[in-house]
């Protein structure tokens, strides 16, 4: 399923070049494919090594309304050029890595084992206590990234951007946890009144999302020359991504059929699809937490009721890891 969800994604990234389509459905399925894939590449071996404790998960809105705040004071006195130019540096060198990332396992497939698993270990010069790791296959992996980026920075193509948009996506889905679902409950509670506040109440997260040239949202293409792209933040999607991903990774856990992967999948679908339709319906940006963080929440809290899940549930923590958690059994035991 994963392989046909890359293949069409990649198809519905290419479309709009060949054929006219619909950007409020390109928006959907372009979303909850990238979420899909994110979420299938998060499940590993083995538990995640480090997981968002509940007090990043408060700071966490306070942090982005910081740097929200301080972007837009750089737009409004500085030059619009100077910014986006820093910027787009620092997205060429991000992108690499992203999109080198989202590639290797695909190409991993086509090189020796070798090239896959030896380290080589290169120290900076004048620093030798700074060094980097890496295997032949991330170099390989590295090269079509490079040209792909350079490809972003002289034309800003829309395709591009995308490009490089779902990479950040689904790496962030893929390597983010939250750890449990307490933690994921107040972090989507936080970023549920962030999005509302800095939406409704004034006008700088559009203002941002406007005068930022960089991969941080995805463009859709319309056929109306006033306005001739839609967009959606990657926020928007990493967000409830990282928090879908973790219902499939609970799933796993219990040697269970993805049950409440799919509530909580169908939860941001309907989410999304409810932001777009009260976009449409007064033709006015929505913050579209607003609607998806209830549904992914709702959908997968009434599954989780009507199964009599609630406790498994609440106690799963990916931050214990199994030997952990047998350590934890035989201090047990030696106490008793």
């Amino acid at each position: 399923m994963e392989r046909i969800a890359n293949v069409a994604l990649l198809g519905l990234s290419l479309a709009p070049l060949v054929v006219n389509v619909d950007p409020n459905v390109n928006v959907i399925v372009t979303a909850c494919l990238t979420v899909f894939v994110g979420c299938c590449r998060s499940v590993k071996p083995t538990p995640p090594s480090e997981t968002m404790s509940n007090e990043h998960a408060m700071r966490f809105p306070l942090v982005g309304s910081a740097m929200l705040l301080s972007l837009f004071l750089l737009f409004k006195f500085l030059s619009k050029d100077l910014v986006n130019a820093v910027l787009t540096c620092y997205f060429f060198v991000l992108g690499i890595a992203a999109l080198s990332a989202t590639l290797l396992p695909a190409i991993k497939r086509f090189l020796p084992n070798k090239w896959n698993d030896d380290l080589i270990i290169w120290h900076f010069p004048y620093f030798r206590s700074l060094e980097i790791e890496f295997t032949r296959s991330q170099i390989v992996a590295a090269i079509p990234g490079t040209i792909f980026c350079v490809w972003y920075a002289k034309q800003k193509h829309w395709l591009a951007n995308n490009v490089l948009g779902l990479a950040f996506c689904i790496q962030g889905i893929e390597m983010l946890s939250l750890g449990s679902f307490k933690t994921g409950a107040i972090l989507l509670a936080g970023l549920f009144v962030y999005d509302i506040f800095w939406v409704f109440f004034t006008p700088v997260m559009v203002s941002v999302a406007k005068s930022f040239d960089a991969p941080i949202k995805l463009l859709f293409p319309t056929a109306d020359a006033k306005r001739p792209f839609s967009m959606l933040g990657l926020g928007d999607i990493v967000i409830p991504g990282i928090f879908v991903a973790l219902a499939l990774r609970f799933d796993v856990s219990r040697g269970k059929e993805p049950q409440y992967f799919k509530s909580a999948f169908l939860g941001y679908t309907f989410g999304l699809a409810l932001t777009i339709f009260v976009m449409n319906w007064f033709q006015a940006a929505q913050p579209a937490l607003l609607y998806i963080v209830p549904a992914v929440i709702g959908f997968l809290a009434v599954h989780c009721i009507w199964n009599g899940d609630v406790k498994p549930l609440l106690e799963f923590d990916e931050g214990k890891t199994k030997d952990a958690e047998e350590a934890e059994a035989k201090e047990s035991k030696k106490v008793e």
